[in-house]
């Protein structure tokens, strides 16, 4: 086979112990038997643009260098396009990483990059917007929309937990009008999940597959401080459907009323508002997994 040509789009801006993460990689790369281009990033959006840049004839992988906000900016920029999705792992929680079992060997993701299998996988839409793992909404998007980008840089996964108990103190936990296939709910919050994990390692919807035509519903009916403390503790310790309050619904379409302007998350980052459709992307996403 031809050696693979890769487009790696990543952020100069990143430091430390990433950037020499991101040069090993490169440094393997260079190595094997592919034709490795690099591009690099000025402003937020600007992976979209290059993604959506990209030509199939020019490149057969686009390589996402960066955490799961990256990911989502180029999956749009791929719509379309007959280009798989590479990753790089370099974020805060790299979730889908995790969830295709991806190693943090550079070696082994250069292994990946330029000879691993491509595999079909069902990504889903919330308003249109392409998302790969989860979408949120409720109480989850709240903190989404609300941690410091100062404090994520510090702290890392642990920003979150502490916006979750500052929001815990001020949010009024309403309900939400939430259709999933024709059936009714009223749930405080609420997760369509395509893959199993959330947040990083943890467990959401233990069922759940990038591979299935169909999202896990996480649906979360608890009010108040003490819920949010049950939820985080189940979450760690994948028990997060052991509760009498928390729904799991398979489905292929999710209708959510609310206040409009509401906040709604996809992959971690803020990428529509209520009213909100998700649906399955009749597109399937070509994915570079773990060779």
């Amino acid at each position: 086979m031809a050696p693979r040509r890769i487009l790696l789009i990543y952020n100069p801006t990143a430091g430390g112990r990433r950037r020499a993460f991101f040069d090993s990689v490169v440094a393997a790369l260079r190595e094997l038997p592919c034709e490795l281009t690099l591009a690099k990033t000025d402003h937020r959006g600007h992976a979209e643009e290059l993604a959506r840049n990209a030509v199939a004839a020019d490149f057969d992988v686009l390589a996402a260098c960066g955490g799961d906000g990256t990911v989502n900016e180029i999956i749009n920029g791929l719509t379309g396009k007959d280009i798989a999705l590479g990753i790089i792992p370099l974020g805060t929680a790299n979730v889908l990483a995790g969830e295709i079992g991806l190693s943090r060997d550079p070696r082994k993701i250069a292994a990946a990059l330029a000879s691993g299998p491509i595999r079909p996988v069902h990504v889903g839409r919330a308003n249109g917007r392409r998302f790969t793992m989860m979408a949120g909404i409720g109480f989850d998007a709240l903190v989404v929309s609300r941690v410091s980008l100062k404090l994520k840089k510090w702290i890392g996964p642990l920003a979150y937990v502490w916006e979750s108990l500052r929001q815990s103190a001020r949010y009024g936990f309403h309900a939400h009008d939430v259709t999933i296939d024709g059936v009714a709910y009223r749930p405080v919050s609420m997760v369509a999940c395509k893959g199993r994990r959330y947040g990083g390692p943890y467990i959401a919807a233990p069922d759940a597959s990038l591979g299935e035509a169909k999202f896990h519903i996480v649906m979360m009916h608890g009010r108040g401080w003490l819920s949010v403390l049950r939820y985080g503790a189940a979450l760690i310790f994948g028990r997060m459907t052991s509760w009498s309050d928390v729904q799991l619904v398979p489905g292929k379409e999710v209708i959510v009323r609310g206040r409009a302007g509401e906040p709604v998350q996809g992959d971690g980052d803020i990428i529509a508002t209520l009213p909100l459709r998700i649906a399955l992307d009749p597109e399937p996403l070509r994915m570079i997994y773990p060779a």
